[in-house]
């Protein structure tokens, strides 16, 4: 089966919906504020580089010159002590000190290593167990034992289990004896015990003072409260795009004679559509549904339109990739199948046809799918996105030429160029190379939730928008 066009109503409303988070062409020609922004002046030149490359040219020296120049002064800036980039600062120094990238290392695995100890430990020194089974002179040590273990205390964990292997009575329990010692000389407990020395080390604490003005540390109660927070303000955003998608469903449910609507949330896509699932959206946020009116005794929908909810532009621009595999994934469904779909409402049988004609094509996206936020538009646009960023400050010429700065103010930026021959020839750099058609992609796709819900009370019932009698 194939799908009507979109009706008129909906049509108006896509067409009309302001548009806030929109991103202008880049012209080479910068203004004296984008001048002064050495990210803005680094996109600019990317950009240029991209559309060169595009019509078969290559960017010449100067253009190269001043993408080095703007990425040495981005450098700069990201290691200014006052108003520098902590993130930065801290890999610079990751990439200096073999105590900090020990230590780094070391702290990836750490909170794995914690629930392998406390895991270990508790199946022999749980309170519950002692009293069950544990003999006499084992209670005590295996009491301090499980101390030390929750409150995260090695060092007395690991003398606790030296105090256990030298009593005297352990020679009377092999089997006692033989998981003492497969802590005490376990992987994990070493590596705890080196992750605590390390942290006396000067570097390890610069290191560490740099993280903390960033945020609070990861597993800290700040960070889960934060966490907590950010899920909450997410439940909120997606539950105010799928009201605005219902009020577009009682729209088009009120005037169209031949078919219905509805709304569902969190569709999660069965494995029984063939394709990659590893990387594609599997759940969306909200989707407009739509069939023919009638009275069958289990019917089947089409997709119609599909909304996902972001907190912010950066959000929606990472997003963007696992929303295109996603996308790629539906347009794998047999035509002939009727494909089951658990939501919140339930579970929805769909037309696989609905599916297959689903498209990444830039023209079709845009009727087919919004991102809503309800983020405030930046007052100056970020040219540069957040990844792009990353990726060239972590560029290990980057990390050099940092390292370089701090030694001596006036070093030499030239090894950057490497950076530029990577990001033209390069398949890693595909991505930092387009980056700017990327956000502006994103940026066309996301509406704030107001003015999505303002376009819908706007249009008439017969998709003409009512401002344009006024």
């Amino acid at each position: 089966m194939s799908l009507t066009p979109l009706p008129a109503l909906l049509d108006e409303v896509l067409r009309t919906v302001a548009r806030r988070y929109r991103l202008p062409p880049l012209d080479s020609a910068s203004s004296p504020a984008e001048a002064a922004n050495p990210a803005a002046t680094l996109a600019i030149a990317i950009e240029e580089a991209r559309r060169l490359r595009s019509d078969g040219q290559a960017p010449g020296a100067e253009l190269q010159q001043r993408f080095i120049d703007a990425l040495a002064r981005m450098i700069r800036d990201a290691m200014d002590r006052q108003s520098g980039d902590p993130a930065f600062q801290a890999a610079v120094l990751r990439h200096d000190a073999p105590s900090v990238r020990e230590y780094a290392s070391l702290h990836a695995h750490a909170e794995q290593d914690r629930r392998a100890l406390h895991s270990a430990v508790n199946a022999i020194a749980h309170p519950a167990k002692l009293e069950r089974s544990a003999q006499a002179w084992q209670r005590d040590g295996l009491a301090r034992l499980h101390s030390a273990a929750t409150s995260a205390s090695w060092a007395d964990l690991h003398a606790t289990l030296q105090q256990l292997l030298a009593l005297p009575d352990m020679a009377t329990d092999a089997a006692f004896e033989q998981d003492i010692v497969k802590l005490k000389d376990g992987a994990a407990l070493e590596r705890l015990l080196r992750l605590d020395a390390l942290a006396s080390d000067e570097h390890v604490r610069r290191y560490r003072a740099l993280w903390v003005r960033q945020g609070p540390l990861e597993g800290s109660t700040i960070a889960v409260a934060q966490g907590a927070a950010s899920q909450q303000r997410g439940a909120a955003v997606e539950a105010l795009a799928a009201q605005a998608l219902d009020a577009l469903a009682g729209r088009l449910e009120a005037v169209d004679e031949r078919r219905t609507y509805r709304v569902v949330t969190s569709m999660r896509v069965p494995s029984s559509i063939p394709g990659r699932h590893d990387r594609a959206k599997t759940e969306w946020d909200a989707i407009l549904l739509e069939r023919t009116r009638g009275d069958e005794a289990a019917p089947a929908w089409n997709v119609r339109f599909l909304v996902e909810a972001k907190a912010s532009a950066d959000a929606a621009t990472t997003d963007l990739p696992r929303l295109l595999r996603g996308l790629n994934l539906l347009a794998q469904a047999d035509p002939d199948t009727i494909y089951s779909f658990e939501t919140h409402q339930g579970t929805v049988r769909v037309h696989g046809a609905s599916l297959r004609a689903l498209t990444t094509d830039d023209a079709a996206l845009q009727r087919e799918v919004l991102y809503c936020c309800d983020a405030s538009a930046d007052a100056t646009p970020r040219l540069l996105g957040a990844a792009s960023r990353m990726q060239l400050l972590s560029a290990q010429a980057s990390l050099e030429y940092a390292s370089a700065l701090a030694r001596q103010p006036d070093a030499d930026p030239g090894g950057l160029g490497v950076i530029w021959h990577a990001l033209l020839t390069l398949p890693q750099w595909h991505a930092v190379l387009h980056q700017y058609p990327s956000l502006r992609q994103v940026r066309e796709l996301m509406v704030a939730i107001d003015d999505l819900r303002a376009a819908i009370d706007d249009v008439a019932d017969d998709g003409v928008a009512s401002s344009v009698y006024a």
